[in-house]
């Protein structure tokens, strides 16, 4: 681990809020058409987009971070395919189990819980543990992990659910605000880590206990309330649960664990800094 390496850093932009400025009524926009075709939400299109757009991004993002790593050709390849291998077939499984009705409500095992939290029980410890992984987080400018976090204001999902009388305010409402601040708030958190200054890792790591705490308030609510309530408004507004189940089961363990390791890689990245 070279100084060299931690410092990799992208030059920040100085027109870079206009991307937020941009994102906001781009949300507003997807929200408003959702609400007007809800069909479309029903039909899986946007999920089989949004879902397959954030997996090209994460492959590619590892292998660029690869790429800047100390690591030999093969070794690139390795941690590459060992990564992205069960990360696809994971994303296969789901997706396929969400198709066929497997996370309906009513069942005598609550398979959504369980489909959130397992992987990030898993894999959490396997990705922070890793040495390659290090290495690749030590070579990463510390933005991309947070950038990529922008597809977090998909989570309006739940407030369209809400106007549409199928999913309860009290979870809808602290659900779908805190995830789409958290994706808005991705874009000025990733500009201003680009300077790398101490204040810019701090407000990151603010904006992940953020991202995590709106997971946490999230699931708590869910189940105080019953998830089966939940479960049975997306059933009966979409004829199933796909694709709302892929949210739970598949894109909240992977932000979580998108959360924990741009957390490991600012604590490095800060440590390294005060030796």
């Amino acid at each position: 681990m070279t100084a060299a390496t931690l410092s990799v850093e992208n030059p920040p932009g100085r027109r870079g809020w206009h991307a937020l400025i941009w994102l906001v009524p781009l949300t507003a926009l997807w929200m408003a058409v959702n609400l007007a075709f809800p069909a479309l939400g029903a039909s899986g299109l946007p999920t089989v987009t949004s879902r397959l757009a954030i997996h090209v991004m994460i492959a590619l993002g590892l292998w660029l971070g690869l790429e800047r790593a100390e690591l030999t050709p093969s070794q690139r390849r390795n941690v590459w395919l060992a990564v992205m291998i069960p990360f696809t077939l994971w994303l296969a499984v789901v997706w396929s189990a969400a198709i066929n009705g497997f996370f309906k409500p009513g069942a005598a095992i609550p398979v959504l819980p369980l489909g959130a939290l397992g992987p990030v029980i898993i894999g959490a410890p396997i990705l922070l543990r890793s040495r390659r992984i290090g290495q690749v987080l030590d070579a990463m400018p510390a933005n991309w992990l947070v950038a990529l976090q922008v597809f977090r204001v998909l989570g309006s999902t739940f407030l369209v659910g809400w106007a549409y009388g199928v999913v309860p305010g009290v979870f809808a409402l602290p659900a779908g605000i805190g995830d789409v601040l958290t994706g808005l708030f991705a874009v000025p958190a990733a500009i201003s880590l680009a300077s790398g200054s101490r204040e810019s890792r701090r407000a990151a790591v603010a904006w992940n206990v953020f991202g995590l705490a709106d997971f946490a308030i999230a699931l708590s609510i869910g189940v105080a309330i019953g998830l089966h309530v939940i479960e049975t408004g997306f059933a009966s507004a979409t004829g199933g649960l796909y694709p709302v189940a892929m949210i739970p089961a598949f894109a909240v363990p992977s932000a979580i664990m998108l959360h924990a390791l741009s957390l490991r890689q600012l604590w490095r990245r800060g440590h390294a800094r005060r030796i």
